[in-house]
């Protein structure tokens, strides 16, 4: 309530087609199925939005206690809403730049389970500066998720699916899967063209499956 009452929010909705991405996933999953490590799109996006943000680095920030000054963050800590039967709870993953897709996916898996199980530290919950939240498993094509301070903005992903894409060079469609994605953000310190610019560049990273193989 507070964070809606404060900040002059607006939201800047855009797509990106991940078939690739989301064949390499298949294939990273297939991989690692004996070890029972659970590759979702999640850590894909975690990393996806943090090649972003270190080019735009304002919304990896904070505003400071007074509303005058802008604190740039040099670490990338992503915070991910987790639906329990409490409501949802948001769990930091820290040092998301220094961490691979499994090592990424195998922390996701402790900190979902623990989430629901309400087994989370106070410190688990802390330190974020930037946040995604995720409703692609249950639904919906678009949302305008609230900013989670003292962060400045926030992504919104829904339900991907599968469209017919024009192309010109072939003057043919053909079915690619579509991810529909949003970001909010304070409009104090983000503007509507950086916002944008900020959207197309997560989905044209996310339409680079090299930039995932690390």
């Amino acid at each position: 309530q507070e964070a809606w009452q404060t900040i002059p929010r607006v939201t800047q909705h855009d797509e990106s087609d991940i078939t690739e991405l989301d064949l390499f996933r298949k294939k990273l999953k297939k991989e690692h199925l004996k070890s029972g490590i659970r590759i979702t799109f999640l850590p894909f996006l975690m990393k996806a939005c943090v090649l972003a943000l270190k080019q735009f680095s304002n919304l990896n920030s904070s505003l400071d206690h007074t509303g005058n000054s802008l604190i740039i963050k040099r670490y990338y800590n992503i915070g991910i809403a987790v639906d329990t039967e409490e409501g949802l709870v948001v769990p930091v993953l820290k040092g998301v730049d220094k961490k691979s897709i499994v090592e990424l996916s195998e922390e996701l898996m402790d900190l979902s389970k623990r989430s629901k199980s309400k087994k989370l530290k106070p410190k688990e919950m802390k330190g974020g500066t930037f946040t995604i939240s995720s409703l692609g498993g249950i639904g919906g094509t678009a949302f305008s998720p609230i900013v989670n301070p003292p962060e400045v903005a926030i992504m919104g992903v829904s339900r991907s699916k599968l469209k017919p894409v024009y192309y010109k060079e072939t003057q043919s469609f053909e079915p690619r899967l579509i991810m529909p994605f949003s970001i909010s953000y304070d409009h104090r310190v983000i503007d509507g063209a950086l916002a944008a610019r900020f959207t197309s560049k997560i989905a044209s990273i996310l339409n680079d499956v090299s930039l995932f193989k690390d």
